[in-house]
């Protein structure tokens, strides 16, 4: 049960990359801070860095662990909590950079069995880093006042739910489930 409710936080911080579907531009701004595109005009996406990447997984875990203000006791724990992060955080960038390379070096387009496939695969992969996470953290967890575990569930999911998708900043509607305005 306390895995559980430390996985699906953890899946709702790390699932996908950090701001890798984040929206282009604000209102008004243009192409490379240029003057806003006319009517029909597309603007082109920001697409971050490593360095981005790493910088905003910084920001993210910071934030994470400055909400909770952690007891001198708890800091103890959260390295390994930290380390676990960061880790899926790379494992993630990796499978997306060995994506992208088959791409680029023409790969065939799978057909929809074979792209399931890849997905289940992807899945499975995640799964076992949120695994690694949820047991990093299940210590920590288990140290945690009632007020720590409410900022917890309100960091996770209100900071770290992806820009740009469902019921995100930048995305469409309000998507369904928890994560409804």
């Amino acid at each position: 049960m306390k895995k559980a409710l430390i996985a699906a936080p953890a899946a709702a911080l790390l699932s996908g990359s950090v701001l890798a579907y984040a929206a282009g531009p604000g209102p008004g701004a243009g192409p490379a801070g240029g003057p806003p595109a006319q009517q029909g005009e597309t603007q082109p996406r920001w697409k971050p860095s490593p360095e981005d990447r790493a910088a905003l997984m910084d920001a993210r875990i910071a934030a994470l662990k400055t909400g909770l203000k952690l007891t001198p006791d708890q800091e103890k724990l959260w390295p390994s909590v930290e380390t676990a992060l960061r880790d899926m955080a790379k494992d993630g960038a990796a499978r997306r950079q060995a994506m992208m390379e088959q791409r680029r070096q023409g790969a065939d387009k799978p057909d929809a069995i074979a792209r399931m496939r890849l997905q289940a695969d992807m899945m499975t992969q995640r799964a076992a880093d949120l695994t690694k996470v949820a047991d990093a953290a299940q210590p920590l967890y288990q140290t945690l006042s009632e007020g720590q575990k409410n900022r917890l569930q309100i960091l996770l999911k209100e900071e770290f739910r992806p820009l740009g998708g469902p019921g995100g900043p930048g995305g469409p509607g309000k998507g369904h489930g928890p994560h409804r305005g």
